[in-house]
């Protein structure tokens, strides 16, 4: 079964203190997150990293703070997730769908099994779970490689993701075969 990593939103603005929209305590996933883009790439699976590319006048930025304004530093993806070969998809919405980029990504792929990691976990990590199982494939959402902001909501989206077919794993059990 061909595989796809997907890297969600995992950029500077929200994985470090000084970013615009930090998520607390997301510089400490960084690890598995690097993990498991260098396992995928060093096993020639596909990684698929999305990324917030926002305008400065972005309609998004009256419900969150400014944050990864296309070209700026806040936007770029941490060096230690960056592998050969990635693909970088860009969007302006919570959801990865939405941008027009994801859909011929995964086609390039040819993936039915997609193991997602990223930030936030009830926000853009949730769309791209349920997105990807919507549309058919098989989802482990690693548990290991992702934060949340809420610990009730973090479990409410874990169920939906059960729910609807997804699998939770941790980085060591992706990595071990």
């Amino acid at each position: 079964m061909r595989t796809a990593f997907v890297d969600v939103d995992t950029q500077i603005d929200f994985m470090f203190p000084a970013g615009a929209l930090y998520v607390p305590g997301a510089e400490k996933i960084l690890p598995e997150i690097a993990r498991l883009n260098r396992w995928a790439a060093e096993h020639g699976i596909p990684v698929i990293s999305t990324m917030d590319a926002h305008a400065e006048n972005d309609a998004e930025f009256s419900a969150w703070p400014p944050h990864c304004v296309a070209g700026t530093l806040g936007q770029r993806k941490p060096e230690c997730t960056l592998v050969a070969g990635q693909r970088f998809v860009r969007k302006q919405a919570l959801d990865c769908f939405t941008s027009g980029e994801m859909e011929p990504a995964l086609r390039e792929t040819g993936a039915e099994r997609y193991v997602v990691y990223g930030v936030v976990t009830e926000f853009c990590v949730r769309h791209a779970a349920l997105g990807l199982l919507a549309r058919g494939g098989r989802v482990e959402v690693v548990t290991s490689a992702i934060l949340h902001i809420d610990e009730a909501s973090m479990r409410t989206t874990f169920d939906e993701i059960v729910r609807r077919g997804g699998v939770l794993r941790t980085a060591g059990e992706v990595c071990a075969g």
